[in-house]
């Protein structure tokens, strides 16, 4: 790793939404002093494929590393490999609950305790609608263990004109949690520029 630089992990799943994961690492590549280390899952590859039209290599080239899902002996297994923490975006229900009880069977649910043991941040964005109550009890799991739970749920107080704005305030969410500055969205009360404040009605 270069002085000065962070490293993260960002973890893909099969879960639609994939644009999220897509996104995120765009907006990454945007800030010049990160080290990204992505893991994807099997499933992640398809939905890559039919969401976006991109395959892993494509993406590849937009990451620092491309770790194999199965190489459990990878540099990002280990705690005594220093990262700023780890992204799952998008977290399947699969993946949630194996990071939840502890099922470090690929390189992608390992990275994920790794951070929980180590106090890193590990932020899960699940994606599942209607939410069973499986689904609720390893979400509530995973939460008490450390993880943050941050849905893609779609805001509209700060006037998104398209898609492309709501994805950005999921990301720029997320960049709040790993204390990353970014302008991705306007926040409620501050400025936008013309010298005036948003107010509530």
């Amino acid at each position: 790793m270069i002085a000065g630089m962070r490293r993260l992990i960002v973890g893909l799943t099969g879960a639609s939404g994939i644009i999220y994961g897509v996104r995120f690492i765009e907006r990454l590549k945007e800030l010049d002093d990160i080290e990204i280390h992505l893991v994807m899952t099997d499933a992640a590859r398809i939905t890559l494929s039919q969401e976006v039209g991109m395959s892993q290599s494509e993406l590849g080239t937009k990451v620092t590393v491309v770790h194999n899902l199965r190489n459990i002996a990878a540099s990002i297994a280990s705690g005594s490999f220093m990262t700023s923490g780890m992204v799952v975006v998008p977290c399947s229900m699969n993946t949630l609950a194996a990071i939840a009880y502890c099922q470090s069977n690929n390189l992608l649910t390992r990275a994920a305790d790794v951070c929980l043991k180590e106090r890193r941040p590990l932020v899960l964005l699940p994606r599942e609608t209607p939410l069973h109550l499986g689904h609720l009890r390893a979400m509530v799991a995973a939460a008490e263990m450390g993880a943050i739970m941050l849905p893609p749920v779609p805001a509209f107080y700060f006037g998104p004109k398209s898609i492309d704005d709501l994805i950005d305030h999921t990301i720029g969410k997320i960049f709040d949690q790993l204390g990353f500055g970014h302008s991705l969205f306007q926040r409620w009360g501050e400025d936008d520029g013309s010298g005036e404040q948003r107010r509530k009605a």
